[in-house]
């Protein structure tokens, strides 16, 4: 999950969490003075009930049960029960209804003087009425029907608030996640942007206050002793590889002086052909050394022009079989393309020459009949050139090492090579902004699939 989207479901589930203890604490606090607005208004009912059975003159039980059914009509259901101390029921504001109740109910209200309890639906209370020489135990109940309706009305409100906080805050929060990660955002893009061509580049430092300008200052400081790191190597290996030539060059030529000098001597005859083979070897890794160094100082200024790729295809396997008579290169298309062009590409022709050469090269020499075969296709935007071969194939071990330089396959190690030409090539093509791939089965031979965009 992106940063943005897990800030923005972390804070939404936050101020969800909020709207809902809010909810909650305000239905319960609602609920909460209902009850005890309720309950006050049954205990003042029970009590003026009370009060006119026993003080008012003149009101028999009958009159007291009109008097109620008329003006109660507010609270539904309603009951009250008065007993005596004999727990004889005295007094019913309704017939057809009545309270249920046990002794042990009026005993605890006799001994609390007042208490409150729910019953189905309906609110109870009990109080004990002392204002004569009797006490009076009283149970009245009834269902609040205007309080009930109103905490529908408020857990609704409640609910379709907190839905739609919720989605407000799923907006906002995914708004507001975006814009304090747009920076990182725009540092990731330019870094992604950063290669080993141009570790000079920069990153933006906005206003140099915050932790993200923070961060792509320290970052800046990285690519800087990147850079330098980079410079230092390739300036390293550059001179080496020049300084090296010379005295190559000149032991060279004094081991084909010895040869001609030297007569009738096999033993010395072997020793100068050893030492010519192995001057040779180090003179065309030096030579390699050299074209990878200065292929990275020298890399935007490639002269680039307008190629065939069937040219540089009959070029690379000229070459090679006026080297090696012995080698067969078979060059075919795998589909014709609809359009010339799209086998034309933008490059340096040596430098591919030198890729096409090399992969062609690797597939004879691995392959017991020293033959390999060249397909040419095209898509909408690359030219594709595969070099097939039935040679010994590449472990699966080796697959992700054969492009690094010096690496040689540990079922190569018989057949001549320095394991540095295909990092070349790979070098070559990434100069080209193009890709090179390999499949390969060991024992079945390997598949070379260069891809170069066409014009």
């Amino acid at each position: 999950m992106k940063i943005k989207n897990r800030i923005a479901l972390q804070f939404t589930l936050l101020v969800a969490t909020i709207l809902l203890l809010f909810s909650i604490t305000i239905y319960s606090v609602s609920e909460h003075y209902r009850q005890e607005e309720f309950y006050d208004r049954l205990k003042s009912r029970a009590r003026t009930t009370c009060r006119l059975l026993v003080k008012v003159k003149g009101i028999d039980k009958h009159l007291l049960k009109a008097i109620d059914q008329n003006t109660l009509s507010e609270m539904l259901d309603e009951k009250v029960l008065i007993f005596n101390a004999d727990n004889e029921l005295i007094y019913s504001s309704v017939d057809d209804k009545l309270l249920s109740y046990k002794a042990s109910l009026l005993d605890e209200v006799r001994e609390k003087h007042y208490i409150e309890f729910h019953e189905g639906g309906s609110e109870v209370i009990g109080l004990l009425y002392q204002e004569q020489s009797e006490p009076l135990t009283v149970l009245a109940s009834a269902y609040d029907t205007f309080g009930h309706s109103k905490l529908t009305n408020l857990r609704e409100t409640l609910g379709w608030g907190l839905l739609a906080g919720i989605a407000v805050t799923v907006g906002l929060g995914i708004y507001f996640a975006g814009n304090a990660l747009r920076p990182i955002s725009r540092i990731n893009h330019e870094v992604s942007l950063i290669t080993a061509q141009n570790l000079s580049q920069k990153l933006d430092e906005g206003n140099r206050k915050d932790e993200i300008a923070q961060l792509a200052i320290n970052f800046n400081t990285v690519l800087v002793r990147l850079h330098n790191a980079f410079e230092q190597q390739k300036s390293f290996v550059s001179h080496a590889s020049h300084e090296l030539r010379t005295p190559l060059a000149a032991l060279k030529s004094e081991i084909q002086l010895g040869q001609r000098f030297n007569k009738n001597n096999p033993d010395l005859d072997e020793v100068f052909a050893n030492l010519f083979s192995d001057t040779e070897r180090l003179i065309s890794i030096t030579n390699n050394l050299l074209f990878l160094a200065r292929s990275y100082e020298h890399s935007g200024q490639l002269k680039m022009a307008p190629i065939h790729i069937e040219d540089l295809a009959f070029a690379a396997k000229e070459e090679l079989l006026s080297a090696n008579p012995d080698y067969r290169v078979e060059i075919d298309y795998e589909n014709i393309p609809e359009d010339e062009n799209q086998t034309v590409i933008e490059g340096n022709e040596e430098l591919l020459k030198r890729v096409f050469s090399n992969l062609l090269d690797n597939a004879c020499k691995y392959s017991s009949d020293h033959q390999a075969r060249i397909l040419i296709s095209s898509d909408n935007k690359s030219c594709i050139v595969k070099f097939k071969d039935q040679g010994i194939g590449i472990s699966p071990e080796d697959m992700p090492h054969i492009f690094n330089p010096f690496y040689r396959s540990s079922d190569a190690t018989t057949v001549p090579g320095f394991g540095i030409g295909l990092s070349i090539c790979q070098r070559i093509i990434d100069l080209h902004h193009g890709t090179i791939s390999v499949t390969s089965e060991p024992g079945q031979g390997s598949e070379f699939q260069v891809r170069l965009n066409h014009v």
